[in-house]
């Protein structure tokens, strides 16, 4: 007789109120919990009194960070994991807290419209009762870019360590970062390959970020800022083009204009590699990919994410007479296209 597995509500359970435990982290990370305990462990008496907390809150939320993996517990003093010690401390080359805190000022609140995303098809950002963009409200603001610049080099080390190694750059010369925000790729890309030189391509605004961010890992000689747009002004010519995050954030016809870009400033024989969170071919297993394309509706009149196989075919189209699809880390793959 066949053992009957039971069937429990659980996993729906806590995908549906998964909200409790993604609000809870972000709230630590506006709060500065893993800042705070950076400096040594802390009773929850001395955290809570110095997070401004109510006595009645404290424990409850300390207690549910160390169920949720992300704060230790003993003898009644609470630590931050290596994971939140490492990524979450403001102020620390790895800190992605930036990202972080934006989803939490503004993600939050616009994805609790995801239904009406859904059946409308327009995003529920700021643009949804006439406001501008993501890239304005973004790029607007000072201190909010310095947010989401730091924030997206912290989220793509894992990806930029694995590109450095993962591709042949011992046959390139120069590389162009198009869109490279405060430089995380191409900072790892010239500390692992000293023969290499490269430019960040992007707006004007990011150009002082990414001189501090340069400076501070002693690569000044061998990287330079090139202000411009990437949908008003040639591409810059290099062995190698990279495009990281870029894609997704635009619609069909516009990805294909900047991989037309590419291939023409590249000479022959030259490589483009976008990288991004890939969405597996069968659509099945890389959820991440999946929502980050959601958070592009959210956030995008046009932007989505896609395959390794659009990416390969969308790069063959544009001429590229090879393409290759290698996965990196976690979520996130690159497609390479060689002219």
């Amino acid at each position: 007789m066949a053992t009957e597995i039971a069937v429990t509500p659980d996993r729906l359970m806590q995908l549906g109120l998964g909200f409790w435990g993604s609000k809870t982290l972000l709230s630590a990370i506006e709060l500065g919990v893993f800042t705070e305990l950076a400096g040594g462990p802390l009773n929850a008496e001395q955290l809570g009194k110095q997070l401004g907390l109510h006595e009645r809150s404290a424990r409850d939320f300390f207690d549910a960070l160390v169920a949720l993996g992300m704060l230790e517990r003993e003898d009644g003093s609470y630590r931050n994991t290596a994971e939140t010690n490492h990524f979450l401390v403001r102020g620390e080359l790895g800190y992605i807290g930036g990202m972080l805190e934006m989803a939490n000022e503004r993600l939050y609140p616009f994805w609790g419209s995801l239904t009406e995303a859904l059946r409308s098809g327009l995003p529920q950002n700021e643009m949804k009762t006439g406001g501008a963009g993501l890239f304005e409200v973004v790029y607007g603001d000072p201190a909010r870019l310095r947010l989401f610049l730091s924030g997206m080099t912290g989220l793509s080390m894992g990806a930029s360590k694995a590109i450095a190694e993962k591709f042949p750059w011992k046959d390139y010369q120069t590389v162009v970062d198009v869109g490279g925000a405060q430089g995380g790729l191409l900072v790892q890309l010239c500390l692992a390959h000293p023969h290499l030189r490269g430019s960040n391509f992007d707006l004007p605004v990011v150009g002082p970020v990414f001189d501090e961010y340069v400076q501070a890992n002693g690569l000044q000689e061998r990287l330079t800022f090139l202000p411009g747009s990437f949908f008003e002004d040639p591409l810059p010519r290099a062995d190698v083009i990279t495009m990281g995050h870029i894609l997704h954030d635009w619609d069909l016809e516009q990805k294909r204009m900047l991989l037309d870009k590419a291939y023409q400033a590249l000479p022959e024989g030259g490589a483009l590699i976008v990288f991004e969170s890939l969405i597996d071919d069968e659509r099945r297993e890389n959820a991440f990919g999946l929502l980050m394309s959601l958070n592009m509706l959210i956030e995008t009149p046009g932007g989505f994410d896609y395959t390794g196989a659009d990416g390969s075919a969308w790069m063959r189209d544009a001429g590229f007479k090879t393409t290759s699809v290698t996965h990196l880390v976690g979520p996130d793959s690159m497609v390479v296209g060689i002219k």
